[in-house]
């Protein structure tokens, strides 16, 4: 990197938020996806909207590429610099702009944990719905970039349902605002479009977050059961019931285990597969559709159904679940999430799918997933210094995304396409819509110095991935 170009970036948002020395520059060698690394030749930490259009026009001037960074907590590679020497981080972008809960919306900078923008409202009883469990970590301007989700997203859907509008810095270092305070903005909806375009389009900057009341009353159950497929049978039959529960979410005896060694909820490790399901509204509707949902778990050979007595017992139940995956440690060194999509009814197909290609490959796969929704999160276990047992990971992984596909689904629920999945776009789409795509891309990004190489494969930047990844919580 030309060291002129390092000043003219000091100059702009101050030699302490640059960083250029390789050894500091190791921490943004990857995100979640730690499989492929590579390392930006300077990381750029702009703290307002102003500094970041300086930059990239300075970029845009001088022809080079970037990519745009948040926490670093997404999976799928989606901010690893390939052919990219620049890094723009949004973590010093950090402050919430406005509040205003009698229109029910939030102003806030990329670089916002998600969580605090709930903490921000709640003593005014409102929340920001969308909920990863990475949520103590993860920044709004990421949730954007990958349309991320979470345990509630079967009732509140993800984050394009609670973004009303954003402010995008093109690649060219323009300034653009898309959306507005407002629901349904007139004409084309590039709002839309830009959500889930993991940073390909330009650097979403800040963004108006919908607020929605928190609910008056919850009732959260731990259903435990002898297999997975009488849990997941369940599930079909509670939504077939037409009762949409916040969330409805899924672990199997592999996960029990090493989240009750961690956390001490009092989850019963002999288990087969455990179902949490939480409804919330008004408390005067919950009882009906408690004592509904109650039957149906006990037609399905539920063994015990509890519910949470108290808000304290609710928590403890919800950090167990967000914090599985950190768990999961105890139980191999290495582990690879895979993150596809079904539609509900085919969650019990995949599900023996899985279970078939752990036989197949010698292998085992822990389950712990949004069932409600489809979104399901095997985990792959091993060990990488087994490299024979590293090559069945990654063919069993495969085979399993290519089943979601084969029953209708998809790819990905929430984590994106990224470097790891873009061999895989040809399951789901034709050469003609990755070309599509790809000048819809160039709508926005002519040069393709904006994110390159990512989602869309390409003759020069497919990425061959041949190993599994380290997760973080889903």
């Amino acid at each position: 990197m030309d060291s002129t170009l390092i000043s003219r970036f000091a100059d702009i948002v101050g030699p302490e938020n640059v960083v250029s020395h390789k050894t500091n520059l190791s921490v943004y060698d990857c995100d979640g996806y730690t499989l492929e690394k590579s390392l930006p030749e300077v990381v750029v930490l702009p703290h307002s909207t102003e500094q970041v259009a300086a930059i990239v026009k300075l970029l845009h001037k001088e022809k080079v590429s970037f990519v745009p960074r948040g926490a670093g907590t997404g999976l799928s590679g989606g901010c690893l610099p390939i052919d990219a020497p620049v890094m723009i981080g949004t973590s010093r972008m950090n402050k919430i702009l406005h509040i205003d809960v009698r229109n029910r919306y939030v102003v806030a900078q990329a670089g916002v944990v998600n969580l605090w923008v709930s903490n921000a409202v709640k003593n005014a009883g409102f929340q920001y719905a969308p909920d990863p469990s990475s949520q103590q970590a993860c920044t709004i301007g990421g949730n954007v970039a990958e349309n991320s989700g979470g345990p509630h997203t079967l009732k509140y859907g993800v984050t394009t349902n609670h973004v009303l509008g954003m402010e995008l810095v093109l690649p060219d270092g323009e300034i653009v605002t898309i959306g507005g305070m407002a629901e349904d903005m007139p004409g084309y909806d590039l709002r839309g479009i830009t959500i889930g375009a993991e940073g390909t389009f330009g650097i979403v900057t800040q963004a108006t977050l919908r607020l929605t009341r928190q609910p008056q009353s919850y009732r959260t159950f731990l259903a435990v059961y002898e297999s997975v497929h009488d849990s997941t049978q369940t599930v079909s039959d509670i939504i077939a019931a037409g009762i949409v529960p916040a969330a409805i979410e899924m672990m199997d005896n592999l996960i029990i285990q090493a989240v009750e060694e961690a956390f001490h909820f009092g989850f019963p490790t002999d288990a087969g597969a455990v179902l949490i399901i939480e409804l919330d509204g008004l408390a005067a509707g919950l009882d009906p559709q408690t004592t509904r949902i109650m039957e149906l778990c006990k037609r399905n050979r539920a063994r015990e159904v509890r519910v949470a007595r108290d808000e304290a017992e609710r928590t403890a139940l919800w950090k167990s679940r967000k914090r599985a995956f950190g768990a999961v440690g105890r139980l191999a060194p290495n582990y690879c999430t895979q993150d596809g999509v079904v539609p509900r009814t085919k969650v019990p197909d995949i599900l023996r799918t899985i279970t078939s290609v752990a036989e197949k490959y010698q292998l085992r796969i822990a389950n712990v997933f949004h069932a409600g929704d489809g979104n399901i999160h095997p985990i792959l276990l091993y060990d990488e210094r087994n490299a024979d047992e590293t090559e069945r990971v990654v063919k069993a992984g495969q085979e399993i995304l290519k089943a979601c596909v084969d029953l209708g689904g998809s790819l990905t629920g929430e984590h994106g396409i990224g470097i790891e999945k873009m061999g895989q776009m040809p399951l789901i789409f034709s050469p003609e819509d990755l070309l599509l795509m790809s000048r819809i891309r160039s709508v926005f990004n002519p040069d393709s110095r904006c994110n390159p190489n990512k989602i869309i494969p390409m003759p020069h930047g497919c990425i061959d991935v041949r190993m599994p990844r380290r997760q973080v919580p889903l």
